[in-house]
């Protein structure tokens, strides 16, 4: 009996070190993960609640099934210290030459050769160039065009597409393309580009379609992209199905099962909360018009670099999300606070109108990148980029500090100084303004004093005595001086003014605090109007007293003076020469650049005493009789033209001081001179 027993309990122990050496060990290995090897990044997906994952990984072991960054090709060493020669940009800046077109077949490298023109960049001359540019194309057969006589190996050369690229030249060439891959995207030296459609416009650009700024009864909630470029619409009560068209057949009993909507193809997109965008790159046309639309992006998994992720912080207006966990992506972003929307939503506009609503725009932003890099340590910074109205009107030229910028006071947490230049203007036919600067040297915040004689008189000899300094500057005669960025002016804050000007010091000293709290926009006392018109299908303007306004005369105005600077190196060449030409035009001009960089309309302030009626700008003095001026309807329909669209804001606001025709006493009012006849 005993030996029977000896012999079950070795079988038994032998069973037990067969099952021991054959599955613990497996199992172990399971249990722990091995370390990711050195050198290889890995982290977590960009996800909602990113703030509370980070605590269930350690920075040095992350999760096995974590997205990896996109890396640079393998055996690619070029990099934008290594590829590309800055010394040839340092005596004229980045300057760039366009390689000549051999017969294109299509009309893309017209367009960006016509918006590159318009733009400081350009130069005729190869030697000036620091950056050669290819436009590379196919001809007839549809065979990629040949490489062009000044290639040098690509160094200092850029191949842009607005498309994916056919002809791909890569080695030491940067490349800007639509939708690159993110397998072979080079981050610091290659540019990720927009997917255009074909029709998208070279200049301008239609604004931002957000109409509601957040979640409604009855809203769309959710639009799906489709491979075939329509949308699925859902509602925000229904329940979630996923992205591959399978739902759920097992809702909960209190929702309903989901049906999907189909838009019809080259329908323009719903006005959406959510957007959810496949990551496959045949879906990036659908980006763009969610931005356009003011729908955020969900993009799941995208396997393409988003456009200009070197500079744009998409974070603050896309949510990337792993495809692989649908459920808890719409679970997301049902439960996402309505003032976290509305932040996201807002940001996809400015966005859109500042960087991809034109040809011309993504051309220039793309240069402006590759000018940042230039610049190193000068480079505009990232507030600049992530922000209205964005780095392509915050003008290096001027400043590289946002505090000295009139868009960035909230968020830098200052207040603009309390001092101001006034820049009186006289023309051809002026005369000294004597009581003006009587007036204007009267107010407490009054720093300087300037005249810009662009009279055919000659100077005076004397000049009465101020307490504050006064400073005759010699204009050219041209309409475009009086926006000129003289170095003289020390302060931020201007005031506007010509010769036939009228005010007092109690209306310089209320529309100064006024333009405190506004310091982006313009702040005066007389006031225009535009207007569509349709017998002669254009638009037309008026200086008829009205409640509604939409342009303020700079005669009479505060404003940053920043805007000298935007309309001296910002504004096209051609519409300068225009109000040169044509004078009636210098006033709508600024309302126009300004309105175009801030999207508002100026601030009225009321006016003590009954102005007098603006005589017509002739070279003895501004201003537009109380009728529509024939000679300067065509300038308007001339600048809408140059800009794209209509920049103008109506509003019938005017801001008036404390008690302002209240009946009390007098004396209990801070501006008193403000109500005398």
């Amino acid at each position: 009996m005993q030996p029977c027993r000896k012999s079950l309990w070795l079988a038994l122990s032998a069973s037990w070190l067969l099952l021991i050496l054959l599955g613990i060990c497996p199992l172990f290995r399971l249990a722990v993960p091995p370390k990711p090897p050195p050198g290889h990044p890995q982290g977590w997906p960009h996800w909602l609640d990113a703030a509370f994952l980070s605590s269930f990984s350690q920075p040095g072991e992350p999760p096995e099934d974590a997205p990896q960054l996109p890396q640079a090709p393998r055996g690619s060493s070029c990099s934008w210290g290594t590829c590309f020669d800055t010394s040839k940009c340092r005596g004229n800046g980045l300057k760039v030459f366009v390689l000549p077109l051999a017969s294109p077949t299509s009309e893309a490298p017209q367009r960006i050769l016509a918006s590159l023109e318009t733009s400081g960049y350009h130069t005729p001359n190869t030697s000036e160039a620091c950056l050669l540019l290819f436009l590379p194309s196919l001809d007839q057969r549809g065979v990629c065009q040949p490489l062009p006589p000044h290639w040098s190996a690509g160094k200092n050369h850029l191949v842009l597409s607005l498309h994916p690229a056919l002809c791909t030249h890569r080695g030491q060439v940067m490349v800007a393309e639509a939708s690159p891959s993110a397998d072979i995207f080079r981050p610091g030296f290659d540019v990720a580009l927009p997917l255009l459609p074909e029709d998208h416009p070279l200049q301008g650009g239609a604004p931002g379609q957000l109409q509601q700024h957040s979640p409604h009864s009855g809203a769309v909630w959710l639009a799906v992209a489709e491979e075939r470029g329509g949308w699925r619409i859902a509602g925000i009560q229904d329940s979630a199905c996923p992205w591959d068209e399978h739902c759920d057949l097992h809702p909960r009993p209190q929702q309903a099962l989901l049906c999907f909507l189909r838009t019809q193809l080259g329908e323009m997109l719903p006005n959406a909360t959510f957007c959810l965008i496949p990551g496959h790159r045949p879906a990036t046309s659908h980006f763009l018009q969610a931005l356009q639309a003011g729908c955020i992006p969900v993009l799941l998994s995208p396997r393409w670099e988003l456009p200009f992720s070197e500079v744009i912080d998409w974070t603050k207006a896309a949510i990337i999300a792993d495809e692989r966990l649908p459920q808890q992506v719409l679970a997301a972003l049902r439960e996402m606070l309505p003032g976290r929307i509305l932040t996201l939503r807002q940001q996809t506009q400015f966005l859109w109108n500042a960087y991809f609503s034109s040809v011309e725009k993504v051309i220039h932003t793309t240069l402006e990148i590759i000018q940042d890099r230039i610049w190193g340590a000068s480079a505009h910074s990232s507030l600049l980029w992530n922000s209205p109205p964005g780095a392509l009107l915050a003008l290096p030229t001027f400043s590289m500090s946002p505090q000295d910028f009139p868009f960035y006071f909230l968020q830098q947490g200052s207040h603009p100084e309390s001092r101001f230049s006034a820049l009186i203007w006289v023309g051809a036919l002026g005369q000294p303004p004597l009581k003006l600067i009587q007036a204007v040297a009267g107010s407490r915040h009054c720093a300087q004093i300037l005249i810009l004689w662009s009279s055919e008189k000659p100077l005076p000899d004397r000049w009465p005595k101020t307490t504050v300094p006064l400073t005759v500057i010699e204009g050219h005669r041209k309409a475009s001086d009086r926006f000129f960025p003289y170095s003289t002016i020390s302060t931020s804050a201007i005031l506007s003014l010509d010769a036939h000007s009228t005010l007092s010091t109690s209306e310089v000293d209320f529309a100064f605090v006024v333009w405190q709290s506004f310091p982006e926009r313009i702040v005066g006392f007389l006031t225009w109007n535009h207007s569509w018109d349709e017998a002669r299908g254009g638009w037309s303007y008026s200086a008829k007293m009205a409640n509604e306004f939409s342009m303020v005369l700079t005669t009479a105005a505060f404003y940053h003076r920043y805007y000298h600077t935007l309309f001296t190196h910002s504004l096209p060449k051609a519409l300068r020469t225009l109000v040169d030409e044509t004078p009636t035009c210098v006033d709508v001009l600024m309302n126009f650049l300004v309105a175009a960089v801030t999207k508002l309309p100026p601030i009225k302030v009321p006016c003590g005493r009954k102005h007098p009626e603006p005589a017509p700008l002739a070279p003895g003095g501004p201003g537009l009789g109380s009728e529509t001026q024939p000679l300067g309807q065509d300038c308007i329909n001339r600048m809408v033209a140059e800009f794209g669209h209509m920049p103008l804001v109506s509003s019938r606001v005017r801001l008036d001081p404390v008690l302002f025709k209240d009946p009390v006493s007098v004396q209990r009012k801070k501006y008193r001179s403000l109500e005398k006849p």
